[in-house]
């Protein structure tokens, strides 16, 4: 066993292959296992929303998802016969101005050969039976092979979906309810379409249907089926026909009937355990951010569990993953039933109702934005987290994502992205200045947090400057940048390895950066949570 701490991940779909991968490329001793013999040749999720193409970014493996996927700019939401709307996605904020259409399974396998490159492997066949909880560790029993074999280790994070072993086995409940409206999926090509192929198209008709955007012209068909023995593409092509009368299904393939429920898990965390992805979480599929959210869940945890297990900070700072993505599930849970609500409307006047709502909020410019940075995932901030800190501001604070589209130039004139200068595996401390701010002041407190950082939580310091008078030497943002970053004097942002904003601080910079360094290492204090370690 490692000396700083190993981790048993159970569960090989998006949301433990990317933990996995993660805490390998930190260093960290880590075991994946699987119950499945291999993986798996279809899953049903599509939609890869440009939040967590973000993400694939930050690990260097976007542009295979890029690469195999079909790019979806738009969301039009129909009823009626007509088109209600669009969520443009190109407005959303993301440097990734689209979704990504592409099967899960195609996902996986992007991410289990990241998982190689880090040096891990999936152990297959894999089945998690029991586990001993001991002060120090836990002992995992696994059925593989026809034998038990027992493993240690010092955490064990289920990532093992809505019948996750790793939650019953460590007792933690989970509350919420079942969707009474089955769902139904299968693949088609539609002969006879004459729009785009960047698209995905929602139908709120009486029977819902939603098309999402496949590689090769074909479509991922969505829908609840008319009856429990109902011809499913019969039920859809009833649909659609309403608006394209032309079209006709063809090449079907992969036709599922299932079950969705509605539930987040009470707790994150009890002691040594932890609970990510369909594990803690799930919601209807209406809206596509359950793997999303998995992702997501798997990039906050990672840092934080790989900066315990190596021994740079205590496990209090685990309780700060729930604090931070558990809100988030039950944000996602409450919109997937509000969509199930909207989609199960059945009288006539509550449609129409409905229609006219929508359209209200498609023909105002600011709800239409709203819309594109909910279904893109960047509506989500960690402002109310125990892990982050420093003075408030309404351009940019602690919690917030570091913001789109700012660009940084070099001293040769050559320009990058302000998220580029922020590394992956550790924070980036940015100290930028104001137009009035003179460089010299900046270089000193960049030289003296050089002195005073942590290099296991602060990886970097770089420094910005607005001033022209540096005469290239330095960096540098344009004055509409550093208004855009609610820069005017000497401002510290130090962003974490997730892109969010941990501190921000426009005065007693160092002092500042001290305190954040410290409260990670310590770990929050968070009433009524239990570390168990």
């Amino acid at each position: 066993m490692a000396a700083g701490g190993s981790v048993l991940v159970v569960g090989a779909g998006p949301t433990g292959l990317l933990l996995a991968a993660e805490l390998c490329r930190r260093g960290v001793e880590c075991r994946l296992i699987d119950a499945e013999p291999a993986p798996l040749a279809w899953d049903r999720a599509t939609v890869v929303h440009p939040r967590s193409l973000e993400v694939f970014e930050s690990l260097g493996i976007v542009q295979p998802l890029l690469d195999a996927g079909v790019r979806q700019r738009v969301v039009g939401i129909h009823s009626a016969g007509t088109l209600l709307g669009e969520i443009d996605l190109t407005h959303c904020g993301s440097r990734y101005g689209f979704n990504i259409g592409i099967s899960e399974e195609v996902t996986e396998s992007i991410l289990t050969e990241h998982l190689r490159a880090q040096g891990g492997e999936v152990v297959r066949s894999a089945n998690l039976v029991d586990l001993e909880e001991h002060p120090d560790k836990l002992i995992a029993s696994i059925q593989r092979n026809g034998t038990v074999e027992r493993v240690a280790a010092h955490w064990v994070v289920g990532c093992d979906g809505y019948h996750s072993m790793t939650r019953k086995l460590g007792r933690i409940a989970m509350s919420g309810h079942d969707i009474a409206q089955p769902w139904a999926v299968f693949d088609a090509t539609l002969l006879g379409w004459p729009q785009s192929y960047e698209q995905n198209c929602a139908y709120l008709d009486e029977i819902p249907v939603i098309l999402t955007a496949l590689p090769g012209k074909r479509w991922r068909v969505y829908l609840q089926p008319s009856a429990a023995g109902s011809d499913l593409v019969a039920d859809a092509a009833s649909v659609v026909k309403r608006y394209l009368p032309q079209i006709s299904f063809d090449d079907v393939a992969s036709l599922h009937r299932f079950h969705c429920h509605s539930k987040v898990a009470a707790h994150y965390r009890r002691g040594r355990i932890l609970l990510a992805g369909d594990a803690a979480h799930v919601c209807s599929p209406s809206q596509g951010h359950g793997m999303n959210s998995g992702l997501q869940d798997a990039f906050n945890l990672a840092w934080k569990l790989a900066l315990v297990c190596t021994g740079r900070c205590t496990a209090n700072l685990l309780d700060s993953y729930e604090a931070e993505r558990r809100p988030v599930a039950e944000s996602i849970v409450a919109s997937g039933d509000a969509s199930e609500k909207a989609m199960g409307i059945s009288a006539p006047s509550e449609r129409e109702t409905r229609n006219q709502s929508l359209r209200a909020v498609f023909a105002d410019r600011k709800s239409r934005h709203h819309e594109a940075v909910a279904e893109a995932e960047l509506d989500i901030d960690y402002r109310s987290s125990p892990v982050v800190m420093g003075d408030a501001n309404e351009s940019i604070a602690a919690g917030n994502r570091i913001p789109d589209g700012i660009r940084t130039y070099a001293a040769n004139g050559q320009a990058s992205m302000l998220h580029e200068l922020c590394g992956c595996l550790g924070h980036a401390a940015l100290i930028i200045g104001g137009s009035s701010v003179p460089v010299e002041r900046l270089a000193q407190l960049q030289r003296a947090l050089e002195t005073d950082r942590d290099p296991s939580i602060v990886e970097t310091v770089a420094l910005l400057t607005t001033n022209t008078s540096s005469h290239g030497e330095y960096r540098s943002i344009t004055p509409a940048a550093a208004r855009q970053l609610g820069i005017d004097g000497i401002t510290l942002l130090v962003i974490r390895p997730d892109g969010h904003v941990g501190l921000r601080c426009d005065h007693d910079h160092r002092e500042a950066m001290a305190s954040y360094q410290a409260m990670l290492v310590g770990g929050p204090r968070i009433p009524g949570t239990e570390d168990g370690a």
